[in-house]
């Protein structure tokens, strides 16, 4: 089979379920060009309307980032894609694709990802090199004058100063445990190749960090020193790799406890990490870009929380598929394991943000920012049918929205447009579109 996407659109809450609808198309396609669409896990219809399982409908436009077209020659198949044909023996085309599995699949050392089977992950590949961006291009000056000046107040230098300590470790974490948790035990040539995509990113976000330090000339052994120590630092590292060692030295992922150990590592790392702790001290970032203080910095904060959103994604649709392929995984302990990670990935978050920001300061609240935490938490549980575990609702800074996801990104203070996504991409306009 083969697959396509379509945006959550009139009917859906996309809000309360920020998930993309999978549909797929019967292989080979229909001559009518009907989709056989099932509701993607956790989504839930607005207004009394439903989709039943295997409902056939109609598109009445086609899907905005999918152009894949496969029909069959005689003995072969011919996929049409981004304006490019390819032809493959249908019998081999149809071999690999029954080989294909997000974990103990048909190995191969070659990324050839044709035939195609789990396109979402291709299509989020392809977003995150639209997306892509260079550190050194951004202007610091301004920033530099800043730091030099006694235009930040102690808390302010404090947020800049969290923001290079955590990162620069959290970013190393995040890197080694997708090349050696993750990417090392997919076996899907589109799974694996959007991992690299993914890795080669991380690599970019540190390269942002080494920018930002040697911009300011900030010492770095005296900030990696002095964020070392901080309690809430170590716990939060400490947490999320609790049981990375054991699956960087390879274990078999044919026994149920194993695979949920890898899909509760993925879970970790994607929904958790990336998906909920990162998120406070970068909406902090942001609140002093939004104030037109170091707004260099706040520009590749932007990017960077623009790039982790596709990670997000990435990491949600690898796991739903894990999940798919293997139902053993998905017990009602398990799912109350993950939601009990979640809930102790949030107690230590809000310390973290407390150490972050000890008090109230200018457009920054304690209250805010926990709230956040709760909010994102919610979110990544809810993408995966999983229960909330707070009473918040709203999302405390809608202003993100559109820091965020600009499609040409600007300072808001009359510095210069910098377009940072390619011709072709996705044209986002709203956050849950792609969380």
């Amino acid at each position: 089979m083969s697959e396509a996407t379509l945006s959550p659109k009139r009917g859906w809450d996309s809000e309360r379920a920020p998930v993309l609808l999978t549909c797929r198309l019967l292989f080979p396609k229909s001559e009518s060009g009907r989709l056989f669409c099932f509701p993607a896990p956790g989504m839930k219809p607005r207004r009394g309307r439903r989709l039943k399982e295997n409902t056939m409908i109609e598109l009445l436009e086609a899907p905005t980032v999918v152009d894949f077209v496969e029909k069959e020659e005689g003995r072969h198949v011919v996929y049409t894609f981004q304006g490019r044909t390819f032809r493959l023996d249908k019998e081999k085309a149809r071999a690999r694709i029954a080989g294909k599995r997000v974990i103990n699949g048909l190995k191969s050392a070659e990324l050839n990802v044709l035939p195609l089977k789990y396109h979402e992950a291709y299509r989020i590949y392809k977003q995150m090199k639209a997306n892509h961006w260079e550190p050194d291009v951004i202007d610091m000056t301004k920033d530099c004058a800043t730091w030099n000046s006694n235009k930040l107040n102690a808390r302010e230098r404090w947020i800049i100063e969290m923001g290079v300590g955590y990162f620069s470790a959290a970013e190393g974490i995040v890197g080694d445990s997708v090349l050696h948790v993750i990417e090392d035990n997919l076996t899907a040539a589109e799974l694996k190749h959007a991992s690299l995509r993914q890795i080669a990113e991380e690599s970019i976000h540190m390269d942002s960090l080494l920018h930002i330090i040697g911009s300011l000339n900030i010492d770095l052994d005296e900030v990696t020193a002095k964020f070392q120590d901080i309690p809430s630092i170590q716990k939060k590292n400490a947490y999320i790799t609790r049981h990375m060692p054991e699956l960087k030295m390879g274990i078999d992922l044919t026994q149920t406890a194993n695979k949920q150990k890898f899909a509760k590592a993925l879970f970790g790392i994607t929904q958790v990490m990336e998906g909920t702790q990162f998120y406070a001290l970068f909406a902090m970032i942001l609140s002093l870009h939004r104030q037109n203080k170091m707004t260099g910095i706040g520009q590749m904060f932007q990017y960077t929380l623009r790039d982790e959103s596709n990670h997000i994604a990435l990491g949600r649709y690898i796991l739903t598929q894990l999940i798919e392929e293997n139902p053993d995984i998905w017990t009602p302990e398990f799912r109350s394991e993950l939601v009990e990670f979640m809930r102790e990935g949030i107690e230590l978050e809000k310390e973290f943000v407390l150490d972050c920001l000890p008090e109230d300061s200018v457009g920054m609240t304690q209250k805010d920012f926990l709230d956040y935490v709760d909010y994102n938490a919610d979110r990544r549980l809810e993408s995966l049918g999983l229960p909330r575990l707070s009473t918040v609702k709203a999302n405390p800074f809608l202003w993100l929205d559109e820091v965020i996801f600009l499609k040409k990104e600007k300072n808001f203070f009359e510095t210069r447009v910098t377009e940072y996504q390619t011709s072709g991409s996705v044209k986002n306009t709203n956050e849950d579109d792609l969380i």
